[in-house]
């Protein structure tokens, strides 16, 4: 069983930054691409940032490109998302997501197939 658990988030001013990670504690698994997806009260899930497993490819949205990166650790089967110059506007629930065979739409949410329960981060003014 396939099981992710997010940790990292917190409360931080604006302009600061921050680290969530992603990891799995159920069964080993080699997902194809690994997400981070967050909302908003009130608000759709979003994308921020998608990694593919085999090239360490990755994607992320106009809204944090620049300012977040994406990687990840194999051998520790998690995902970390360091968040840099964060911004009010970047208060969300962040979730994990996890999608084990080859697909395109990686900016898509409904693509996902495991998601974590989510980590709260509130940027203060």
């Amino acid at each position: 069983q396939v099981q992710l658990v997010e940790s990292g988030g917190g409360l931080v001013q604006a302009g600061g930054s921050l680290r969530l990670s992603c990891a799995n504690s159920g069964r080993s698994f080699s997902p194809y691409a690994m997400g981070w997806f967050r909302q908003g009260r009130g608000k759709e899930r979003e994308f921020v940032a998608t990694v593919v497993s085999k090239d360490n490819s990755s994607w992320y949205s106009n809204s944090v490109k620049d300012r977040f990166a994406i990687s990840r650790d194999s051998v520790k089967n998690t995902v970390y998302l360091q968040m840099n110059s964060l911004k009010p506007e970047d208060t969300a629930v962040y979730y994990c997501g996890a999608v084990m065979r080859p697909r395109t739409l990686l900016m898509d949410a409904t693509t996902y197939e495991y998601w974590g329960q989510g980590t709260q981060v509130t940027v203060s003014a």
